[in-house]
């Protein structure tokens, strides 16, 4: 079975307000993407990583991190598309023939444990696909144009998504090429698997898989990193 990595680095990242972009910020020692990286290189369960690349910034992606710290398993850099979803589809149309199943994965969610990624990947070869998700803590309102409350959900059935998303090559080629058919736009690839009945299934994940998107962010990066390190697990 091969598995392949879908490690997306095409982001803008505008609202971190850096000179360079998010996922080349360096955390410590090091680029945030490179701490990506690391775990997918460790995983013994992956087999390949795609980066999926800005146009412009590939040979700084190549150069940078992926010889600089030598990772073995990158096969390739993809060029990014517009939005996420077209960033995603350019690395699902650059998959070996034999790939099985597709992890997609933030490239600024550097915490992402092997411990994660092994669940996920064994529960995609049996389920239709699968999200790493961390349950809800706050009061949910579902609010108006008018800023008017409609609703409270009950948070006990609400998660919050994450990445990595995992799912059969050949389930997610099928969502892709549907949504783009019926011109359907959305935020994250397991809302295409669901539109058309299949199955997902909820791995729970971990408070500090952060996606890294603003200076705040960061900060508390910097301190998760830190606690990490004196845990041994950095």
């Amino acid at each position: 079975m091969k598995v392949t990595a879908i490690i997306l680095a095409a982001g803008k990242g505008k609202r971190m307000l850096h000179s360079l972009p998010k996922h080349f910020i360096r955390l410590e020692d090091k680029p945030v993407l490179a701490y990506t990286l690391d775990a997918f290189e460790k995983c013994p369960d992956v087999n390949q990583v795609l980066i999926v690349s800005r146009s412009g910034e590939e040979e700084y992606c190549l150069k940078e991190v992926v010889e600089m710290y030598g990772y073995k398993k990158v096969l390739k850099i993809v060029i990014g598309g517009e939005r996420r979803q077209d960033s995603v589809y350019n690395g699902i149309k650059e998959l070996d023939e034999d790939t099985d199943i597709v992890i997609v994965h933030d490239g600024v969610r550097p915490f992402v444990s092997q411990k994660i990624l092994s669940e996920t990947i064994k529960l995609a070869m049996f389920a239709d696909g699968v999200v790493t998700a961390v349950p809800v803590k706050d009061t949910i309102k579902e609010v108006g144009d008018d800023k008017t409350i409609r609703s409270t959900p009950d948070r006990s059935s609400l998660w919050y998504a994450q990445t990595p998303q995992v799912f059969k090559k050949r389930i997610l080629e099928e969502a892709f090429i549907m949504a783009y058919g019926d011109r359907v736009s959305v935020t994250d690839e397991s809302s295409l698997v669901e539109r058309l009945g299949y199955k997902v299934k909820i791995v729970e994940g971990s408070p500090d898989n952060i996606k890294i998107t603003t200076k705040e962010d960061l900060l508390l990066a910097e301190l998760i990193l830190r606690m990490q390190k004196k845990k041994g697990m950095k």
